[in-house]
Parts: C-alpha cells; sequence; structure tokens
C-alpha cells in the first residue's frame, strides 16, 4: 500500500470535522442559547468563543463554522433575543401619525416590561454601555426593526433624526428605569410613564417645525 493511498482527504478550509459537524442535533440552535446565556452572565468583554462552544459542549471551530467572529455571534444572540419582539407595525399602525408619540412609548416599554425579554435586553445593553463592538450591534438592530419603519412614515422634514431622537428618549428611560434602576423611575407605573411621555415623543416625530 502506497502513501497516498492511505493519507487522509483534504479538508474543507474553516469546515470542522464531519464527526465534530455532526455532533448532534440543534448543534447551531445550541451554540446560539449557550452563547446568549454566556453574553447575559458575563457580558460581551468576558464573553470569549472558547467559552461559548465549552457551554454548548462543542469545538470552537464549530461556533467559527457556523457564526465566524465573536462579533457575529453577538449579532446572532441579540437576533434570537430580539425575536419575540416586533418590527413596529404598531408603532406605524395603518399610516396615521395620530398618536404615533403613544404608540411608540407604549411599544417601547412593552418591550421592557416582559420578562420574556428583559433580562436579555439588561445584558445586551449592558455590553453596548461598555464595548463599541456591542453597541454598533445595537445600533444597526434598532435601526433596522423600528427607527427605518417609523421614519419611513414621517411626512415632516428630517424624518430619520426625529425618530431617533424619540428613541434616544426612549432608550434613555429604558437605562435609568432598568439598568440603574433611578428612584422613582424605577418604580413608577409603565402607563403613567406612558402619559407622561407619549407628548415629547408626538412632537419629536410630528411637529413641523
Amino acid at each position: 500500500m502506497t502513501g497516498s493511498a492511505s493519507a487522509p482527504a483534504p479538508r474543507r478550509r474553516g469546515r470542522p470535522p464531519r464527526a465534530q459537524a455532526d455532533s448532534g442535533p440543534g448543534a447551531r440552535q445550541r451554540i446560539l442559547e449557550a452563547a446568549r446565556a454566556e453574553f447575559a452572565e458575563r457580558g460581551y468583554d468576558k464573553t470569549s468563543v472558547r467559552g461559548i462552544a465549552k457551554a454548548a459542549g462543542v469545538d470552537a471551530a464549530l461556533v467559527h463554522h457556523y457564526f465566524g467572529t465573536k462579533d457575529e455571534v453577538f449579532e446572532a444572540a441579540v437576533e434570537m433575543t430580539l425575536e419575540p419582539v416586533q418590527p413596529a407595525p404598531a408603532v406605524v399602525g395603518d399610516g396615521s401619525l395620530d398618536g404615533v408619540g403613544e404608540r411608540m412609548a407604549r411599544y417601547f416599554i412593552e418591550v421592557w416590561e416582559n420578562p420574556a425579554t428583559r433580562a436579555q435586553l439588561l445584558a445586551v445593553f449592558r455590553s453596548a454601555l461598555t464595548h463599541e463592538a456591542a453597541a454598533k450591534v445595537l445600533r444597526t438592530l434598532v435601526l433596522r426593526r423600528v427607527l427605518e419603519r417609523v421614519a419611513a412614515e414621517l411626512k415632516v422634514p428630517a424624518p430619520r433624526f426625529r425618530a431617533e431622537l424619540a428613541a434616544s428618549h426612549m432608550v434613555g428611560i429604558a437605562v435609568l428605569r432598568y439598568v440603574i434602576k433611578v428612584e422613582p423611575l424605577a418604580s413608577t407605573d409603565p402607563e403613567e410613564i406612558v402619559r407622561m411621555v407619549a407628548p415629547t415623543l408626538q412632537r419629536y416625530l410630528t411637529d413641523p417645525g
């Protein structure tokens, strides 16, 4: 038998061995769930691809195969976190801007008040506050899911700026209420927050200036 006859077939670059890739059904989903848990518990800086792989029970090469870099794993984990959150059709409604400020305020508050999304959103925000790569992912997803849709419906000058201004107002409330937990905002009834904030958002979004 010659040496060439017994040589293993060359492996495709960037792809893990077949036995590793077939490490069980739902390997990609396990990695994604492990990544979300690791980022939530440790934050962006202290989470590593190796740690995610260990938590998912796979080799780090499989994580790279499915998701690429750490930033890309983080983006996929954030997408998974935001999956239950609808892209904001309730904010825009049927195209009418009457009451859009109240709808936007309620949309943001309900997302944060939902136990299914709050813990993961807290992890995402904490990471975004301390690491630019995490902040970039969050900016991109918020822009795509909310701001572009709202801005498209505004019939006023500088619609995207107005949508960003309104969103920044609500993000500030989210940070103070849910991340830093400043009182009395942290314990104020959600409906009271909506009532107080809605007129300001309405002005941001529809005032002809």
